[in-house]
C-alpha cells in the first residue's frame, strides 16, 4: 500500500517568512560552506597532526574517513530528521553538534579521541546541506528560485576549493587546531542567524513510525560504501578482503534497504520520488558533476605540489580564481533562466566549457607557470558555476512540496558519493596510468638521446663536488626520477580529459528534463 501524500491546507505567512528570505539564504549557506570547508580544509594539516597525535599516514586517514562516512549516513534521512525535530531545530541541532564537536576536535590529544570527535561533527554537518536546499525552496517564490540556488550553489562551490587555501593559511601561520576552532565564530553567528530569522517548516509532517531497521541497513550500507571507496587504493581494492567485506556488505545492506522502503508505509527515505524521469536524470548528471568537481579539486593540488613544489597556501591561492568564476557566475545564470533562457542551453554551454578547460588542462606539462594555469582553472569555474543551478532546478522541477525534504537529501547524497568515486577512481588511475606511461618512456628512452642526458646529468653532478665514482650511478637515478616525473604528469593529463568527457557523455539526459522551474513550496501552499 502506498502512502497518499497529504494535500497542503494551509498557506505560508509571505509577511513573516518571504521578508527576510535572502538572509535566510545568506544563513543556511553559511552553515553549508562550513561543512564543506571541512571536508577538505584537514588535507593540508595532515603531516602536522600526524606528529601532534602519534599517528601513522594510514591511521590518520581515518581523521578523514570518519567525517566522510558519518556525513553520507545522515544526508539521505536530513528529511525524516526535519519531520522528527522541525526544520528549524534540527538546523539548530546540527549546527550546535558540529561547534562542540570542532572543539572537542582542536583540543583532542589522541588519534581515538579525535576521529571519535570528527565523526559526531560529520553527523552534525551532514544535515546543514540538504536541510539547507529544503528550507530554501519553501521560503522563496518560483520566479526566485534561480537566485536562492544560485546563493546556495556559491556555498557549495566554494566550501571544498576554499578548503585548502584556509587549512594552509592557518597552518602555516598559527597550528592545525585551528582549523577546527576557526567553525567556532563563524558558527556561532550561523546558530545566532538561525534563531533570529530562520522559520519552523509548515510543510512539517507527523512522524508516526521510526524505522530503526531500515536506519540500521542504511548506515550500514551507505558506511561501508563509502568506506570502500575511501579505502579501496590504499588497500589495492579487491585483492584485500577489507574491501571484498566492505563491498558484501554494501550491497547486501543497500539491496535490502531500498526493498524495505519501497514497502514501508513510513519509510525513511522517500525513494518514490526516483520514479519521475526528471529527478532520476538529475541525479545522474549530479553524480558526474559531483565526480568532476571533486576530482580535479583533488588532482591538481596534488599535481602542483608532488611535480611542481608548491605549497599548500601557493596552490591554494592559485585555485581561488576558479572558486570565485564559480560564485560569481551563478547569478548571472539565475538571472538568464528567469529571464526565459532555456536551462538545458546553460547546462549546455557550461559542460562545453568544462570539457574546455580539460583539454587545456591536458596540456599542462612540468614547465607550466602560474599563468599557464590561470585561464583553465577561471574557465572551469565558469563551466562547473553554470551547470549547478540550472541542473539542481530542474531535477527537482516535477516534484511536489512535500517530496523535497527526501529529494534533497538523496541529490546530495548522490554528488557526494559521485566526488567519492571521482577521488576513488582519481587515486587508482593516476597510479596504473603512470606505471604504464613510465614503462612506455622507458622503452623509447634509449639511443643517442638518452646517451646525452646521462652525460649532461652526470657533468652537472661532477661540477658540484659529487666523487666520479658515485656520479654514473646518481645521473641513472636522476634520469628515472625525471622519467617517473613525466610520467606521472601524462598520468594527470589524461584523468583531466576522462572527466571532462565523463560530463559531455550525460547530456543526453537532458533529453528528459522538459520541465524548466521548480514550484516553491510557497506558492504550491496558496
Amino acid at each position: 500500500m502506498k502512502p497518499i501524500l497529504p494535500t497542503l491546507s494551509r498557506s505560508v505567512d509571505d509577511a513573516s517568512i518571504h521578508a527576510n528570505r535572502y538572509i535566510i539564504a545568506m544563513t543556511v549557506t553559511l552553515a553549508c560552506v562550513l561543512e564543506l570547508l571541512d571536508t577538505s580544509i584537514v588535507n593540508v594539516a595532515i603531516p602536522h597532526m600526524m606528529g601532534t597525535l602519534g599517528a601513522t599516514l594510514d591511521e590518520i586517514t581515518w581523521v578523514s574517513i570518519g567525517y566522510v562516512v558519518a556525513n553520507v549516513i545522515v544526508l539521505p534521512i536530513s528529511g525524516f530528521l526535519g519531520n522528527l525535530f522541525g526544520r528549524r531545530n534540527y538546523l539548530l541541532l546540527s549546527i550546535t553538534l558540529f561547534i562542540v564537536a570542532s572543539i572537542a576536535c582542536g583540543n583532542a590529544s589522541t588519534l581515538p579521541e579525535m576521529v571519535f570527535w570528527r565523526i559526531v561533527q560529520g553527523l552534525g554537518g551532514g544535515g546543514l546541506i540538504a536541510t539547507a536546499q529544503s528550507t530554501m525552496f519553501e521560503v522563496f517564490p518560483r520566479k526566485e528560485m534561480g537566485a536562492a540556488m544560485a546563493i546556495f550553489g556559491m556555498g557549495i562551490m566554494l566550501g571544498p576549493m576554499l578548503g585548502p587555501t584556509v587549512g594552509g593559511w592557518l597552518t602555516d601561520q598559527y597550528s592545525w587546531p585551528w582549523i577546527f576552532y576557526i567553525n567556532l565564530p563563524l558558527g556561532l553567528l550561523a546558530l545566532l542567524l538561525v534563531l533570529l530569522y530562520v522559520p519552523e517548516s509548515k510543510l512539517r509532517q507527523k512522524v508516526e513510525h521510526i524505522d530503526f531497521t531500515g536506519l540500521l541497513l542504511m548506515a550500514a550500507g551507505i558506511g561501508a560504501l563509502q568506506l570502500m571507496l575511501e579505502r579501496g587504493e590504499r588497500l589495492d581494492w579487491f585483492d584485500a578482503w577489507e574491501v571484498v567485506a566492505y563491498a558484501v556488505i554494501s550491497i547486501a545492506a543497500l539491496g535490502a534497504f531500498i526493498i524495505r522502503q519501497l514497502e514501508h508505509l513510513h519509510p525513511l527515505v522517500d525513494l518514490r520520488v526516483c520514479r519521475d524521469p526528471q529527478f532520476a536524470a538529475g541525479l545522474v548528471m549530479t553524480f558526474f558533476l559531483g565526480a568532476s568537481l571533486f576530482a580535479t579539486v583533488f588532482i591538481f593540488p596534488v599535481y602542483l605540489q608532488t611535480l611542481m613544489g608548491y605549497s599548500a597556501w601557493q596552490t591554494g591561492l592559485l585555485i581561488l580564481p576558479s572558486a570565485l568564476a564559480s560564485g560569481l557566475i551563478m547569478p548571472v545564470s539565475a538571472r538568464l533562466v528567469s529571464k526565459g533562457f532555456p536551462a538545458r542551453g546553460l547546462i549546455i554551454c557550461g559542460a562545453g566549457l568544462f570539457m574546455y578547460s580539460m583539454w587545456l588542462h591536458y596540456h599542462f606539462t612540468t614547465q607550466s607557470g602560474t599563468w599557464d594555469f590561470m585561464l583553465p582553472l577561471v574557465i572551469r569555474g565558469v563551466g562547473l558555476g553554470m551547470i549547478f543551478m540550472p541542473l539542481n532546478n530542474l531535477s527537482m522541477a516535477n516534484l511536489q512540496p512535500l517530496q523535497i525534504g527526501s529529494a534533497t537529501g538523496l541529490y546530495n547524497l548522490t554528488r557526494q558519493l559521485g566526488g567519492s568515486v571521482g577521488i576513488a577512481l582519481s587515486a587508482t588511475f593516476s597510479t596504473k596510468l603512470s606505471h604504464m606511461k613510465n614503462d612506455v618512456l622507458l622503452e623509447h628512452l634509449s639511443g643517442p638521446f638518452a646517451s646525452e642526458r646521462l652525460a649532461m646529468l652526470k657533468s652537472r653532478l661532477l661540477a658540484s663536488g659529487m666523487p666520479v665514482t658515485s656520479a654514473d650511478g646518481a645521473a641513472h637515478a636522476l634520469l628515472a626520477q625525471q622519467v617517473q616525473k613525466q610520467a606521472l604528469m601524462l598520468a594527470y593529463d589524461h584523468l583531466f580529459m576522462l572527466f571532462g568527457l565523463a560530463m559531455l557523455l550525460t547530456l543526453p539526459l537532458l533529453v528528459v528534463m522538459k520541465k524548466q522551474q521548480v514550484a516553491a513550496s510557497a506558492e504550491v501552499a496558496h
